[in-house]
């Protein structure tokens, strides 16, 4: 009778995780690919059915999707003088001519500000407010963790009328800062549970011996804390990230113009026969890249945040 080990998996058991593992790769990446190949799609090839798998690949979307495009007759087009950049000519190949940039370049800028400042703020205020209900006796610190963890129970949709009205007597609709504010509060109780449980992992020993060798609480804090909590910070942030770039509601109630973000304006892209499916296409692949490329910076924290504390020693 041959020993076998009950933590060691078979390599039966080895080739079906295997399996399933890439069975379940595929079936997410299949979305993610068709919308980067539409992106590269002429707009009759991008609603022929049945679909084309193999096309002939055209920046006419990425050109839409950058561009306010105007109609001219014939005689109009004979009066004006030849094309001088390929993506004029692929226009002038329509019969249209550029009037002008569109707006995806300002809505996908407003999405980095709001996205991106209210991730840091809700992640500097987390890590404050964490490390104190960590480390200090905090009167009713149960009764307050328990009212800050509600707060992320309710959907956020639910107090939109009421934000919405205080958002208005302050002036503070379809700005920057209201924005920044209104995902920092939702995301804010998401970071204190995350990085309390993070901190609470870090022995109270390294900061007591910080502060008998001299530092002070701030600097015990910032020179031992924060390198060893560095794991759940960034997977905090991601966390953060991705619910500030992909939040829709808040964003099409509360923004309009000058503080819109890409969410709302991808979906009213707009060509000549309707819908310009290639367009919205390119419009979802870029703005996927900066979490992506946020994400993949730092992939590293991010599995050791995940398992961070999961083995005791």
């Amino acid at each position: 009778m041959s020993g076998h080990s009950i933590t060691e998996p078979t390599r039966r058991q080895k080739w079906i995780a295997a399996v399933l593992v890439i069975a379940y790769t595929v079936i997410i990446l299949i979305p993610l690919l068709w919308i980067i190949s539409t992106g590269f799609k002429s707009p009759s090839d991008a609603i022929s059915y049945p679909p084309k798998v193999i096309f002939t690949p055209s920046l006419e979307g990425y050109v839409n999707l950058f561009t306010t495009q105007t109609r001219i007759t014939p005689d109009m087009e004979a009066t004006l003088p030849p094309p001088e950049t390929w993506y004029e000519r692929l226009v002038r190949e329509k019969g249209m001519v550029i009037a002008g940039p569109s707006r995806y370049g300002q809505r996908f800028l407003n999405s980095v500000i709001i996205g991106f400042g209210s991730t840091f703020l809700s992640v500097f205020l987390g890590t404050l407010a964490a490390y104190a209900f960590s480390r200090f006796r905090v009167p009713i610190k149960d009764d307050l963790l328990f009212f800050i963890l509600s707060t992320r129970m309710m959907p956020p949709i639910a107090v939109a009328i009421p934000i919405f009205l205080m958002y208005r007597q302050l002036g503070l609709s379809d700005t920057h800062l209201g924005m920044i504010l209104l995902y920092t509060a939702v995301n804010l109780s998401l970071s204190v549970w995350l990085l309390k449980g993070f901190i609470d992992e870090i022995p109270r020993e390294y900061e007591e011996a910080a502060l008998i060798d001299g530092y002070t609480r701030f600097q015990a804090f910032r020179k031992v804390v924060l390198p060893q909590a560095a794991a759940g910070i960034a997977s905090t942030a991601i966390f953060c990230l991705i619910f500030a770039w992909n939040e829709y509601a808040f964003a099409v109630l509360l923004t309009s113009g000058e503080a819109q973000t890409a969410p709302p304006f991808i979906p009213t892209i707009i060509g000549v026969g309707g819908q310009d499916w290639p367009a919205v296409a390119a419009g979802a692949t870029l703005f996927l890249l900066p979490v992506m490329i946020f994400t993949i910076m730092l992939r590293k924290h991010l599995l050791r945040g995940i398992t961070f504390g999961a083995v005791r020693k």
